[in-house]
């Protein structure tokens, strides 16, 4: 049994999306010559000012997520996405690339060490019966039902700059969001905000 923390990584974010968005936008108002080299950010936030958010849809950013399979469940109810994840399915924990092992994500708000060792023991416990049913024959697809939501997950998410807002609002900034969730897009919310404020400075987190 291996534990880990959550993380991300961006794996597509051209630098040049808002002078796309900016081009779209500016075809509505025909206002093309207008464009210069520093033009793109006011423009933009013009827009994102006045919620002309469908302009924001001409963009793309993809991200892969290492979390566990609960998280990856509420990830998975924003339809605008495209989603690849890690197959239970398919994934054979027992094989030699996966260390024959299976890999949890550290729970967060679980700093109590009783709580903590009780956690540990069920994800152990977990393992090991997931193991035993592959020793008998059992294939991984049915071997899974024993899996726990805590098992990790891989997942890639691709969205338009319009969604993520939608995901950040939610996920991230309200504090409605699930701790394990929000410590999983708070980071990337900043960055976010940090690279383009012009769309993604949706307010401070709590």
């Amino acid at each position: 049994m291996k534990t880990i923390n959550q993380s991300y990584e961006i794996l597509f974010f051209p630098e040049n999306q808002i002078s796309i968005i900016e081009k779209a936008g500016r075809t509505a108002y025909k206002s093309e010559n207008k464009i210069t080299d520093d033009s793109a950010k006011q423009f933009v936030k013009m827009l994102n000012d006045r919620n002309h958010e469908a302009v924001l849809e001409h963009s793309i950013m993809s991200v892969k997520f290492i979390t566990d399979r609960g998280v990856s469940h509420e990830i998975v109810r924003h339809r605008l996405c495209s989603f690849t994840q890690e197959s239970t399915r398919y994934c054979n924990y027992s094989k030699d690339k996966f260390d024959n092992q299976l890999t949890f994500i550290k729970p967060i708000g679980m700093e109590d060490k009783n709580r903590f060792i009780i956690w540990q023991t069920a994800m152990i416990e977990a393992e090991k019966y997931y193991l035993m049913l592959i020793d008998n024959k059992e294939s991984p697809q049915q071997a899974r039902s024993v899996l726990p939501n805590s098992l990790k997950t891989e997942i890639v998410v691709t969205a338009n700059f319009r969604e993520w807002k939608h995901i950040f609002q939610l996920r991230a900034i309200s504090k409605n969001a699930h701790p394990q969730m929000r410590d999983l897009m708070i980071p990337l919310y900043s960055y976010c905000k940090k690279t383009i404020p012009e769309i993604f400075d949706l307010g401070e987190v709590e």
